[in-house]
């Protein structure tokens, strides 16, 4: 059986909210690239995305947010990390930023790091899942190694068989990936570089 294709409208969200709340793998439109998602709460929902990507699980996944108050549900948020989050979400940025020791996360979402990435998205439809859902753990709509996919119709001939649903936002925006930040300490490091260029990092930080 093969994922049926929604349009991306309130309607087809509810039905991916309804997919992810039943534990499905759901693709979904980005401001960048389509991804792949699981409700965080699933179990063994990490593995599966691993499973359908045929990812090496010492990859960490990074979180997809509704907005930046959920940021500190999940981590500590550091003076930098609130700097660079108030000029860069939403948007190409994702935060590592320290595990909150009091908030229970899969093992498998981390790669065993103590740390976790975590974005705001500019593009309301995966904020609206991690509205309704929290915290969304996302990951490219691809095989791992292989191009990711632009459109829904490339999704359902590539891993149709293997996930449970997907949300046709037409052809994927792409462009360049986001810029990682490490925010987690007292220096901040850029670990790769990409949409949000280093200058304007470096002009966020020594605001006050």
């Amino acid at each position: 059986m093969t994922a049926p294709i929604v349009t991306d409208d309130d309607a087809g969200r509810e039905r991916a909210i309804e997919a992810l709340r039943a534990g499905g793998v759901v693709a979904l439109p980005t401001d960048t690239v389509y991804g792949l998602g699981v409700a965080r709460a699933t179990p063994g929902g990490i593995e599966r995305l691993f499973h359908v990507k045929h990812r090496p699980p010492e990859k960490g996944i990074v979180l997809l947010l509704a907005d930046a108050r959920q940021a500190r549900d999940l981590a500590i948020v550091t003076p930098s990390g609130a700097r660079l989050a108030t000029a860069f979400w939403p948007g190409g940025l994702t935060l590592v930023l320290e595990r909150r020791a009091d908030v229970e996360l899969p093992a498998a979402l981390t790669g065993g790091a103590s740390t976790i990435g975590l974005r705001v998205p500019d593009h309301p439809a995966p904020r609206a899942l991690a509205r309704a859902l929290g915290p969304l753990p996302v990951t490219s709509a691809n095989v791992s190694g292989q191009p990711e996919a632009a459109t829904a119709a490339e999704i359902l001939a590539i891993m149709g068989a293997d996930i449970d649903l997907i949300l046709d936002g037409g052809p994927a925006r792409g462009g360049i990936p986001s810029t990682v930040v490490d925010a987690s300490g007292p220096v901040v490091r850029v670990l790769r570089a990409g949409a949000i260029p280093d200058d304007r990092i470096e002009a966020a930080l020594a605001t006050t």
